[in-house]
Protein backbone atom coordinates (compact mmCIF):
# COMPACT_ATOMS: atom_id res chain seq x y z
CA UNK A 1 0.00 0.00 0.00
CA UNK A 2 1.38 2.90 -0.71
CA UNK A 3 0.63 6.19 0.98
CA UNK A 4 0.39 10.01 0.15
CA UNK A 5 3.05 11.37 1.91
CA UNK A 6 3.36 15.58 2.83
CA UNK A 7 5.20 17.77 4.61
CA UNK A 8 5.18 18.00 8.67
CA UNK A 9 4.18 21.80 7.89
CA UNK A 10 1.30 21.01 5.64
CA UNK A 11 0.14 18.10 7.83
CA UNK A 12 0.16 20.34 10.87
CA UNK A 13 -2.15 22.31 8.81
CA UNK A 14 -5.40 20.12 10.43
CA UNK A 15 -4.82 21.83 13.57
CA UNK A 16 -7.26 24.71 14.11
CA UNK A 17 -7.51 27.48 16.94
CA UNK A 18 -9.41 25.80 19.75
CA UNK A 19 -8.10 21.99 19.49
CA UNK A 20 -7.02 19.93 21.86
CA UNK A 21 -3.99 18.17 20.90
CA UNK A 22 -2.78 15.44 22.11
CA UNK A 23 1.30 14.47 22.00
CA UNK A 24 2.64 10.82 21.51
CA UNK A 25 5.57 10.50 24.16
CA UNK A 26 8.44 8.80 25.15
CA UNK A 27 11.01 7.47 22.38
CA UNK A 28 8.14 8.36 20.63
CA UNK A 29 7.57 11.60 20.80
CA UNK A 30 6.94 13.01 17.39
CA UNK A 31 9.01 16.36 17.70
CA UNK A 32 9.18 16.79 14.17
CA UNK A 33 5.16 17.28 14.22
CA UNK A 34 5.69 19.61 17.19
CA UNK A 35 7.69 21.69 15.58
CA UNK A 36 5.65 22.25 12.25
CA UNK A 37 2.80 23.07 15.33
CA UNK A 38 4.31 25.62 17.06
CA UNK A 39 5.80 27.41 13.99
CA UNK A 40 2.06 27.95 13.46
CA UNK A 41 1.61 30.07 16.39
CA UNK A 42 1.09 33.43 14.70
CA UNK A 43 -1.90 31.52 12.86
CA UNK A 44 -3.59 29.62 15.22
CA UNK A 45 -4.43 30.21 18.90
CA UNK A 46 -6.02 28.80 22.31
CA UNK A 47 -4.31 25.28 21.71
CA UNK A 48 -4.53 22.87 24.63
CA UNK A 49 -1.75 20.28 24.42
CA UNK A 50 -1.72 16.83 26.39
CA UNK A 51 0.92 14.49 27.12
CA UNK A 52 2.65 12.12 29.58
CA UNK A 53 5.98 12.29 28.75
CA UNK A 54 7.65 13.92 26.35
CA UNK A 55 11.66 13.81 24.93
CA UNK A 56 13.92 15.45 22.41
CA UNK A 57 14.51 19.43 22.12
CA UNK A 58 11.32 21.38 22.36
CA UNK A 59 12.38 24.85 21.32
CA UNK A 60 9.07 26.22 22.71
CA UNK A 61 10.36 29.30 25.45
CA UNK A 62 9.84 32.40 23.19
CA UNK A 63 6.84 34.46 24.08
CA UNK A 64 5.01 33.90 20.40
CA UNK A 65 4.47 30.75 21.00
CA UNK A 66 3.60 30.25 24.37
CA UNK A 67 1.00 32.79 23.96
CA UNK A 68 -1.43 30.48 21.37
CA UNK A 69 -0.36 26.96 23.24
CA UNK A 70 -0.99 25.81 26.52
CA UNK A 71 0.26 22.46 27.95
CA UNK A 72 -1.61 20.70 30.24
CA UNK A 73 -0.07 18.01 31.18
CA UNK A 74 -0.46 14.26 32.30
CA UNK A 75 3.04 13.96 33.28
CA UNK A 76 5.64 16.62 33.47
CA UNK A 77 8.54 15.55 31.76
CA UNK A 78 11.76 17.78 32.33
CA UNK A 79 11.77 19.32 28.59
CA UNK A 80 8.16 20.81 29.41
CA UNK A 81 9.11 21.22 32.92
CA UNK A 82 9.39 25.11 32.89
CA UNK A 83 5.91 25.01 30.45
CA UNK A 84 3.75 22.78 33.04
CA UNK A 85 4.60 25.09 35.90
CA UNK A 86 3.87 29.01 34.20
CA UNK A 87 0.84 30.53 33.55
CA UNK A 88 0.47 28.53 30.73
CA UNK A 89 1.14 25.23 31.72
CA UNK A 90 -1.18 22.84 34.20
CA UNK A 91 -0.93 19.23 35.47
CA UNK A 92 -3.42 16.71 35.54
CA UNK A 93 -2.91 14.88 38.89
CA UNK A 94 -3.83 11.31 37.62
CA UNK A 95 -2.99 8.12 37.58
CA UNK A 96 -1.40 6.03 34.28
CA UNK A 97 -3.98 3.59 33.96
CA UNK A 98 -6.74 6.13 34.21
CA UNK A 99 -5.38 8.47 31.61
CA UNK A 100 -7.24 6.28 28.83
CA UNK A 101 -10.43 6.97 30.94
CA UNK A 102 -10.27 10.89 30.09
CA UNK A 103 -9.86 10.11 26.69
CA UNK A 104 -12.46 7.43 26.41
CA UNK A 105 -15.33 9.02 28.39
CA UNK A 106 -14.43 12.42 27.27
CA UNK A 107 -13.11 14.28 30.39
CA UNK A 108 -10.65 15.42 27.91
CA UNK A 109 -12.03 15.24 24.32
CA UNK A 110 -8.90 14.96 21.94
CA UNK A 111 -9.55 16.87 18.30
CA UNK A 112 -6.10 15.59 17.20
CA UNK A 113 -3.47 13.66 18.12
CA UNK A 114 0.05 13.62 16.51
CA UNK A 115 1.48 9.97 16.61
CA UNK A 116 4.68 8.79 15.59
CA UNK A 117 4.66 5.01 14.51
CA UNK A 118 6.58 2.32 12.22
CA UNK A 119 6.22 1.99 8.33
CA UNK A 120 3.64 0.44 7.55
CA UNK A 121 3.42 -3.11 6.28
CA UNK A 122 2.22 -5.03 3.36
CA UNK A 123 -1.36 -4.76 4.43
CA UNK A 124 -1.53 -1.10 4.85
CA UNK A 125 -0.82 -1.92 8.91
CA UNK A 126 1.69 0.19 11.20
CA UNK A 127 2.29 0.18 14.51
CA UNK A 128 2.76 2.93 17.30
CA UNK A 129 6.21 1.76 18.09
CA UNK A 130 7.97 2.12 21.49
CA UNK A 131 5.01 3.32 22.93
CA UNK A 132 1.24 1.92 23.23
CA UNK A 133 0.48 3.29 26.81
CA UNK A 134 -2.33 5.69 26.51
CA UNK A 135 -1.70 6.53 22.80
CA UNK A 136 -3.96 3.87 21.94
CA UNK A 137 -7.14 5.25 23.32
CA UNK A 138 -5.94 8.77 22.45
CA UNK A 139 -6.00 7.31 18.91
CA UNK A 140 -9.18 5.78 18.83
CA UNK A 141 -11.13 9.00 20.30
CA UNK A 142 -9.23 11.74 18.19
CA UNK A 143 -11.38 13.25 15.23
CA UNK A 144 -7.98 13.58 13.23
CA UNK A 145 -4.79 11.96 13.49
CA UNK A 146 -1.86 13.40 12.16
CA UNK A 147 1.49 10.46 11.94
CA UNK A 148 4.59 11.04 11.61
CA UNK A 149 6.08 7.41 9.92
CA UNK A 150 9.39 6.48 10.67
CA UNK A 151 11.36 3.91 8.92
CA UNK A 152 13.86 3.76 12.39
CA UNK A 153 10.69 3.19 14.80
CA UNK A 154 10.45 -0.63 15.59
CA UNK A 155 7.25 -2.40 14.97
CA UNK A 156 5.94 -3.52 17.95
CA UNK A 157 3.50 -5.79 18.48
CA UNK A 158 0.57 -5.48 20.88
CA UNK A 159 -2.65 -2.98 21.07
CA UNK A 160 -0.56 -0.21 18.92
CA UNK A 161 -1.27 -1.97 15.63
CA UNK A 162 -3.25 1.03 13.50
CA UNK A 163 -3.77 1.02 9.26
CA UNK A 164 -2.62 4.02 7.74
CA UNK A 165 -5.86 4.59 6.39
CA UNK A 166 -6.99 6.05 9.59
CA UNK A 167 -4.41 8.83 9.58
CA UNK A 168 -5.91 11.92 8.12
CA UNK A 169 -2.18 13.20 7.06
CA UNK A 170 0.81 11.87 7.07
CA UNK A 171 4.56 12.98 6.54
CA UNK A 172 7.92 11.06 6.38
CA UNK A 173 10.55 11.44 8.83
CA UNK A 174 13.66 8.77 8.57
CA UNK A 175 14.98 10.10 12.03
CA UNK A 176 16.71 8.09 15.56
CA UNK A 177 14.61 8.24 18.39
CA UNK A 178 15.39 9.72 21.24
CA UNK A 179 18.00 7.39 23.68
CA UNK A 180 18.63 7.03 27.46
CA UNK A 181 21.69 4.94 28.77
CA UNK A 182 21.07 4.06 32.15
CA UNK A 183 24.46 2.28 32.04
CA UNK A 184 26.04 5.82 32.32
CA UNK A 185 24.35 6.89 35.22
CA UNK A 186 24.84 4.19 37.47
CA UNK A 187 27.56 4.93 40.30
CA UNK A 188 28.46 3.25 43.93
CA UNK A 189 25.15 4.34 45.45
CA UNK A 190 22.90 3.19 43.39
CA UNK A 191 25.19 -0.06 42.76
CA UNK A 192 24.62 -1.04 46.74
CA UNK A 193 20.81 -0.32 46.37
CA UNK A 194 20.77 -2.49 43.34
CA UNK A 195 21.89 -5.32 45.59
CA UNK A 196 19.68 -4.81 48.17
CA UNK A 197 16.46 -4.76 45.81
CA UNK A 198 18.18 -8.02 44.23
CA UNK A 199 18.07 -9.59 47.45
CA UNK A 200 14.43 -9.35 47.98
CA UNK A 201 13.34 -10.70 44.85
CA UNK A 202 12.49 -14.37 45.03
CA UNK A 203 12.41 -16.61 41.84
CA UNK A 204 9.94 -17.00 39.97
CA UNK A 205 9.07 -13.15 40.53
CA UNK A 206 6.92 -11.52 38.00
CA UNK A 207 8.23 -7.81 38.37
CA UNK A 208 7.44 -4.39 37.36
CA UNK A 209 10.99 -1.73 37.10
CA UNK A 210 10.54 2.20 36.88
CA UNK A 211 12.34 4.91 34.60
CA UNK A 212 16.33 5.07 36.05
CA UNK A 213 19.52 4.04 37.25
CA UNK A 214 18.15 2.40 40.29
CA UNK A 215 15.91 0.17 38.41
CA UNK A 216 18.54 -0.51 35.76
CA UNK A 217 21.56 -1.37 38.83
CA UNK A 218 18.63 -3.72 40.00
CA UNK A 219 18.24 -5.77 36.79
CA UNK A 220 22.17 -6.20 36.70
CA UNK A 221 22.35 -7.83 40.17
CA UNK A 222 19.71 -10.40 39.20
CA UNK A 223 21.79 -13.12 36.63
CA UNK A 224 21.09 -15.45 39.24
CA UNK A 225 17.75 -16.02 39.71
CA UNK A 226 15.31 -18.38 37.69
CA UNK A 227 11.75 -18.04 36.19
CA UNK A 228 11.39 -13.96 36.84
CA UNK A 229 9.15 -12.51 34.92
CA UNK A 230 8.12 -8.83 33.07
CA UNK A 231 4.83 -7.11 33.58
CA UNK A 232 5.47 -3.35 33.69
CA UNK A 233 4.34 0.07 32.15
CA UNK A 234 7.85 0.24 30.87
CA UNK A 235 11.69 -1.13 30.49
CA UNK A 236 14.56 -0.77 28.97
CA UNK A 237 18.14 -1.73 27.70
CA UNK A 238 18.63 -3.66 31.46
CA UNK A 239 15.99 -6.51 30.34
CA UNK A 240 17.28 -7.59 27.33
CA UNK A 241 20.62 -9.91 28.95
CA UNK A 242 17.95 -11.67 31.08
CA UNK A 243 15.83 -12.45 28.43
CA UNK A 244 19.15 -13.66 26.27
CA UNK A 245 20.59 -15.62 29.61
CA UNK A 246 16.71 -17.15 30.24
CA UNK A 247 16.71 -15.63 33.63
CA UNK A 248 13.81 -13.84 32.53
CA UNK A 249 11.31 -16.22 30.83
CA UNK A 250 8.27 -15.45 31.99
CA UNK A 251 7.12 -19.18 32.40
CA UNK A 252 5.33 -18.07 36.20
CA UNK A 253 2.85 -15.71 35.39
CA UNK A 254 -0.01 -15.74 35.12
CA UNK A 255 -1.48 -12.92 32.58
CA UNK A 256 0.26 -13.47 29.39
CA UNK A 257 2.49 -15.97 30.64
CA UNK A 258 5.67 -16.61 27.98
CA UNK A 259 5.70 -12.74 27.15
CA UNK A 260 6.76 -9.65 28.45
CA UNK A 261 3.75 -7.08 28.87
CA UNK A 262 4.75 -3.59 28.98
CA UNK A 263 3.10 -0.26 27.48
CA UNK A 264 6.12 1.18 26.84
CA UNK A 265 9.96 1.40 25.83
CA UNK A 266 12.49 3.66 26.45
CA UNK A 267 16.59 3.08 26.44
CA UNK A 268 19.04 2.67 23.64
CA UNK A 269 19.26 1.16 20.18
CA UNK A 270 19.83 -1.87 21.56
CA UNK A 271 16.09 -1.95 23.21
CA UNK A 272 14.74 -0.79 20.81
CA UNK A 273 15.95 -3.42 17.86
CA UNK A 274 14.74 -5.88 20.68
CA UNK A 275 11.35 -5.31 20.10
CA UNK A 276 11.14 -4.79 16.95
CA UNK A 277 8.74 -7.43 15.43
CA UNK A 278 9.60 -9.48 18.37
CA UNK A 279 6.20 -11.51 19.36
CA UNK A 280 7.66 -11.97 22.50
CA UNK A 281 6.79 -8.48 23.56
CA UNK A 282 2.90 -7.57 23.77
CA UNK A 283 3.12 -3.71 24.51
CA UNK A 284 -0.64 -3.02 25.23
CA UNK A 285 -2.91 -0.20 26.55
CA UNK A 286 -2.13 0.80 29.97
CA UNK A 287 -5.53 0.58 31.18
CA UNK A 288 -4.94 -2.97 30.93
CA UNK A 289 -1.16 -2.85 31.93
CA UNK A 290 -1.81 -1.15 35.21
CA UNK A 291 -4.99 -2.06 36.26
CA UNK A 292 -4.86 -3.46 39.91
CA UNK A 293 -6.86 -6.27 39.30
CA UNK A 294 -4.25 -7.67 36.65
CA UNK A 295 -1.58 -6.76 38.13
CA UNK A 296 -2.18 -8.56 41.17
CA UNK A 297 -2.99 -12.23 39.46
CA UNK A 298 0.76 -12.30 38.87
CA UNK A 299 2.98 -14.29 41.25
CA UNK A 300 5.16 -12.61 43.79
CA UNK A 301 4.74 -9.05 42.51
CA UNK A 302 7.78 -6.86 42.46
CA UNK A 303 7.35 -3.19 42.29
CA UNK A 304 10.27 -1.07 42.70
CA UNK A 305 9.69 2.76 42.09
CA UNK A 306 11.55 6.09 43.27
CA UNK A 307 10.48 9.10 45.20
CA UNK A 308 11.70 12.62 45.89
CA UNK A 309 11.11 12.63 49.54
CA UNK A 310 10.14 10.37 52.20
CA UNK A 311 8.59 11.50 55.90
CA UNK A 312 9.59 9.60 58.26
CA UNK A 313 5.77 8.28 58.80
CA UNK A 314 5.99 6.84 55.53
CA UNK A 315 4.63 8.99 53.44
CA UNK A 316 6.62 9.23 50.03
CA UNK A 317 6.36 12.39 47.79
CA UNK A 318 7.48 11.16 43.89
CA UNK A 319 6.10 13.88 41.56
CA UNK A 320 7.01 17.64 43.06
CA UNK A 321 9.46 19.76 44.92
CA UNK A 322 7.37 21.60 47.27
CA UNK A 323 5.09 23.24 45.23
CA UNK A 324 7.10 23.09 42.41
CA UNK A 325 4.93 20.14 39.81
CA UNK A 326 8.51 17.86 38.86
CA UNK A 327 6.88 15.03 37.31
CA UNK A 328 3.49 13.01 38.18
CA UNK A 329 1.72 10.15 39.47
CA UNK A 330 2.17 8.11 36.60
CA UNK A 331 2.01 4.49 37.60
CA UNK A 332 3.55 4.07 40.88
CA UNK A 333 0.60 3.76 43.18
CA UNK A 334 -1.13 1.45 40.54
CA UNK A 335 1.72 -1.07 41.12
CA UNK A 336 2.24 -0.54 44.92
CA UNK A 337 -1.22 -1.45 45.23
CA UNK A 338 -0.64 -4.47 42.62
CA UNK A 339 2.35 -5.90 44.10
CA UNK A 340 0.76 -5.60 47.71
CA UNK A 341 -2.12 -7.82 46.84
CA UNK A 342 -0.13 -10.53 44.74
CA UNK A 343 0.67 -13.18 46.24
CA UNK A 344 3.59 -12.91 47.81
CA UNK A 345 4.00 -9.70 46.39
CA UNK A 346 6.76 -6.22 47.67
CA UNK A 347 5.81 -3.00 46.85
CA UNK A 348 9.48 -1.11 47.12
CA UNK A 349 10.93 2.58 47.03
CA UNK A 350 14.49 2.82 46.20
CA UNK A 351 15.96 6.11 46.48
CA UNK A 352 19.45 7.26 47.47
CA UNK A 353 19.48 8.43 51.12
CA UNK A 354 20.58 12.20 49.73
CA UNK A 355 20.14 14.44 46.53
CA UNK A 356 22.97 15.07 44.39
CA UNK A 357 23.73 17.92 46.80
CA UNK A 358 23.69 16.18 49.98
CA UNK A 359 20.16 16.78 51.05
CA UNK A 360 18.34 14.07 52.80
CA UNK A 361 15.78 12.60 50.99
CA UNK A 362 13.95 11.01 54.79
CA UNK A 363 13.05 13.96 56.07
CA UNK A 364 10.72 14.73 59.57
CA UNK A 365 8.04 16.61 57.46
CA UNK A 366 7.52 17.06 53.94
CA UNK A 367 8.31 20.31 52.03
CA UNK A 368 5.33 22.51 52.31
CA UNK A 369 3.08 21.73 49.15
CA UNK A 370 4.77 18.70 48.26
CA UNK A 371 2.43 15.30 46.89
CA UNK A 372 1.46 12.86 48.40
CA UNK A 373 1.52 9.62 45.69
CA UNK A 374 2.13 6.59 48.06
CA UNK A 375 0.12 7.34 50.99
CA UNK A 376 1.38 5.76 54.44
CA UNK A 377 -1.35 3.23 54.22
CA UNK A 378 0.15 1.83 50.82
CA UNK A 379 3.85 1.91 52.12
CA UNK A 380 5.93 -1.37 52.63
CA UNK A 381 9.58 -1.76 51.64
CA UNK A 382 12.15 1.03 51.30
CA UNK A 383 15.30 0.78 50.51
CA UNK A 384 18.54 2.94 50.69
CA UNK A 385 22.10 2.17 49.99
CA UNK A 386 22.52 1.73 54.09
CA UNK A 387 19.75 -1.03 53.79
CA UNK A 388 16.24 -2.24 53.83
CA UNK A 389 13.22 -1.66 55.82
CA UNK A 390 9.81 -2.91 55.76
CA UNK A 391 6.90 -0.48 57.22
CA UNK A 392 4.15 -2.57 57.07
CA UNK A 393 2.07 -3.11 59.66
CA UNK A 394 4.47 -0.57 61.84
CA UNK A 395 3.19 2.16 63.73
CA UNK A 396 4.35 5.42 63.99
CA UNK A 397 7.59 5.54 65.82
CA UNK A 398 8.34 2.05 64.76
CA UNK A 399 8.51 4.00 61.37
CA UNK A 400 10.64 6.64 62.29
CA UNK A 401 13.48 4.73 64.04
CA UNK A 402 13.32 2.21 60.91
CA UNK A 403 13.36 5.12 58.26
CA UNK A 404 16.25 6.69 60.35
CA UNK A 405 18.75 3.88 60.51
CA UNK A 406 18.49 3.91 56.97
CA UNK A 407 19.15 7.26 56.10
CA UNK A 408 22.51 8.89 55.79
CA UNK A 409 24.62 8.72 58.79
CA UNK A 410 25.05 12.74 57.93
CA UNK A 411 21.59 13.34 58.53
CA UNK A 412 20.31 10.97 61.25
CA UNK A 413 21.04 13.49 64.61
CA UNK A 414 18.69 15.94 62.60
CA UNK A 415 16.04 12.79 62.56
CA UNK A 416 16.32 12.04 65.80
CA UNK A 417 15.86 15.22 67.28
CA UNK A 418 12.49 15.15 64.89
CA UNK A 419 11.76 11.88 66.34
CA UNK A 420 12.23 12.95 70.12
CA UNK A 421 10.03 16.41 69.34
CA UNK A 422 7.13 14.35 68.24
CA UNK A 423 7.27 11.08 70.19
CA UNK A 424 8.94 12.72 73.57
CA UNK A 425 12.01 10.04 73.77
CA UNK A 426 15.00 9.22 71.99
CA UNK A 427 15.65 5.87 69.62
CA UNK A 428 17.79 3.77 70.87
CA UNK A 429 19.89 1.40 69.09
CA UNK A 430 21.00 3.42 65.78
Amino acid sequence: MNPTYTTAEEAVKLIASGNRVFIHGSASTPVKLIEAMLQRSNEISNIELVAISTYGNLDWNHPEIVKSFYFNSLFVSENIRGWANSERGGYVPVFLSEIPKLFNDAYLPIDVALLHVSPPDAHGYCTLGTSADVAVSAATNAKKIIAQVNPQMPRVLGDGVIHISEFDAVTWEDTPLFEVNYDLKTDEVTAKIGLQVAALIEDGATMQMGIGAIPNAILGSLHSHKDLGIHTEMFSDGVVPLVEKGVINNSRKKIECGKIVTSFVLGTRKVYDFVNDNPYINCMNVAFVNDVSVIRRNPKVIAVNSAIEIDITGQVCSDSIGTYQYSGIGGQMDFMRGAALSEGGKPIIAIPSTTSKGISRIVAHLNEGAGVVTTRGHIHYVATEYGVVNLFGKNLEQRAQLLTSIAHPDHRTKLERAYHQRFGRMIKGI
